[in-house]
This record gives structure tokens, C-alpha cells and sequence, in this order.
């Protein structure tokens, strides 16, 4: 019976995923892979770092998310002198109340757009590591608690370098995934034209679920199952990270509980309540890529994190036979 509840309430995750995703590909078209990556990152309560040109979509992206979740938005632009107080807030003195008050910044949202977060000096991204990992800051010695469901969408341009201040491995372990958007088809771009010329869709959305009911799914999530072998098989691949002669510094602990986690949430949106190596093999380059530090000898070759993650799936034996969990079989 316990098995037949949690079946139930994963096709209630699938069915509202369907319905966001449905509502956000009403403004962007096409991507929808991204766009699941995105609703991962929603479920698994994890971070999204955007990385792509400009142009691509990652604001409109980042709002009809949003927009589709009823939740609370703001958007930081990514300069050097922007400061921590720019976006956690500042006190300032109240003359009618005699007393100091404290305003909230931008922090104070469920879902936070930086944008081009790697022109932003240390220690201005410094000031999203607590709340990244802890969901609060601490202004004068008080911790605040920050709204939840709270997601940061971290943008930043691969290609662009001069007068930015690249990300350090603290920062980029934050993130539960790394996603690149890319070009869009001709096809899509053409839609892309027809649909933007008389009309802004995403004017137009309204919420398809709240964030209420956001937080009770990313509690079902964690009842996805695991057979020991398909465990197995995910630690091998991050403890590959750590030998493999091309890495200095392999997959922290953190990121292997974040890559659990995302599986989790990826075979929930494909309503199952068990994860299968397929799962695993698809979210790999995404969880674990940018949380890899290479060799000065792999930098000067030119090759690049997520060819040596997608050698490393290649190369770790897949469980030969997986048997579904009981609550599958039914």
C-alpha cells in the first residue's frame, strides 16, 4: 500500500512538471531539455548556473519560470562595482521609528536572476555562498531566514573574459547544475519570429502551480528509490573524478549528494519512483563538469570538462541487469 502512495504522488510531480513545462514553452520555444534541467534544479532545491552567449534566452527563461510558479522575482546585473549590500540589503536609520531598520535586496526572492555573475568582484559572489548553501544571510550578527522555494539563476559569458573574475571551485560546487542553452534550429528561430512579433507571451502567463505546493513535491522527490547496484554505479563514476589522470581535483562529497539528489528528481519527472542508469548517465555532465579542477597539461590541450566526464560514463561499467522495486512492478 505504502508503495501504491508513493507511485501516486510521483504522477502528481510528472503532472505538474508537465504543466510548467508546457507553460514556460509557451515563451521559449524549443529547449526543453533545458527546460526540465531547470525543473531538476526546482525539485532537487539546488542552483542553476546559465552559461552562454548573450542573447540566448536565460532572462525570459528565468522569468517565465517564475511567472509559472506564482513565486516572488528579481533580477541583479553583474558589474565590478556592485556591492554584497546591493544584494542582500542595508540598514539604514528610520528618524520616525529612531531606530535602525533593515531593507531587503534582491536576496529576498524565491527565484534570483544574476546576471553575468562572473563580472562581479570576489567578494560580492562571496555574498551568495551562505545563502546558496544555508538559505539564509546574517546582516550584523542576525540570521534571516530567505523565502523558500529559493532558486539563484547565475548567468555568465563563456567567451567574453576581459574585466571579469572567474568563479572559484567553492563557488561553482554551489551550483547543482551547469547548463548551456545553444543556438536555436532554423525552424524555431522562424517560430521564434512569428511568435514575438505582435505579442509578448510571457505578459500573458500566470501561474500553473504555487510554491507551496512547489515545496510539498520536492518532499516526494526524496522518496525515489535506489537498488544498491544503480548506487553503486553513480559513486563509481564520481570516484573516477578523483583518480583520472587528466583531474587535480575531483568531485567534493557535496556534488555526489547533489548528483543523488538530481537523479532523483529526473526519474520523478519521468514518472518513476526508482532511478535507472539511464537517469544517471544523462544528468552526468550537468551535475558533475563544472565541479571538476583540471591539470595545467589538460587546460593547455584545449579539452574541455565535459569531454572528460562523458569518457568517464563511457568507461564505468553499466549495471548489467536492473531490476525495478517492488512499487514499479505494480
Amino acid at each position: 500500500m505504502a508503495d501504491d502512495t508513493i507511485l501516486s504522488s510521483i504522477s502528481v510531480v510528472q503532472q505538474v512538471a508537465a504543466a510548467i513545462r508546457a507553460n514556460v514553452a509557451r515563451v521559449i520555444i524549443g529547449k526543453l531539455d533545458v527546460i526540465d534541467l531547470l525543473l531538476v534544479a526546482l525539485l532537487s532545491d539546488g542552483h542553476v548556473l546559465l552559461e552562454d552567449v548573450p542573447g540566448m534566452g536565460k532572462t525570459v527563461m528565468a522569468k517565465a519560470l517564475a511567472r509559472s510558479l506564482g513565486a516572488t522575482f528579481q533580477r541583479v546585473q553583474g558589474t565590478p562595482d556592485l556591492l554584497p549590500t546591493d544584494i542582500i540589503g542595508v540598514s539604514y536609520f528610520d528618524q520616525r521609528r529612531n531606530d535602525f531598520t533593515f531593507r531587503n535586496g534582491p536576496l529576498f526572492s524565491q527565484i534570483l536572476l544574476v546576471d553575468e555573475v562572473n563580472r562581479t568582484t570576489p567578494r560580492t559572489q562571496s555574498a551568495l555562498l551562505e545563502a546558496m548553501a544555508e538559505r539564509q544571510v546574517t546582516v550584523e550578527r542576525e540570521s534571516m531566514r530567505l523565502p523558500r522555494p529559493f532558486l539563484v539563476i547565475a548567468t555568465q559569458n563563456p567567451v567574453e573574459l576581459e574585466g571579469t573574475f572567474p568563479l572559484p571551485e567553492a563557488q561553482l560546487d554551489r551550483f547543482l547544475l551547469s547548463i548551456t542553452i545553444g543556438y536555436p534550429s532554423e525552424e524555431e528561430e522562424e517560430a521564434i519570429l512569428h511568435r514575438f512579433k505582435l505579442e509578448e507571451p510571457l505578459e500573458e502567463l500566470e501561474h500553473v502551480v504555487s510554491a507551496t505546493q512547489l515545496l510539498e513535491l520536492q518532499k516526494i522527490v526524496r522518496q525515489v528509490q535506489w537498488q544498491p547496484e544503480v548506487e553503486r554505479y553513480l559513486l563509481s563514476i564520481v570516484r573516477a573524478t578523483r583518480t583520472h589522470a587528466a583531474i587535480q581535483l575531483g568531485v567534493s562529497p557535496r556534488g555526489t549528494l547533489a548528483f543523488y539528489r538530481a537523479c532523483e528528481a529526473y526519474a520523478a519527472l519521468q514518472g518513476r519512483g526508482f532511478v535507472l542508469p539511464d537517469d544517471i548517465k544523462h544528468l552526468a555532465v550537468n551535475v558533475l563538469a563544472h565541479r571538476l579542477l583540471t591539470t595545467t597539461r589538460t587546460r593547455m590541450r584545449g579539452k574541455r570538462n565535459r569531454e572528460i566526464i562523458e569518457e568517464i560514463v563511457q568507461a564505468t561499467p553499466v549495471p548489467v541487469e536492473t531490476i525495478a522495486p517492488p512499487s514499479a512492478r505494480k
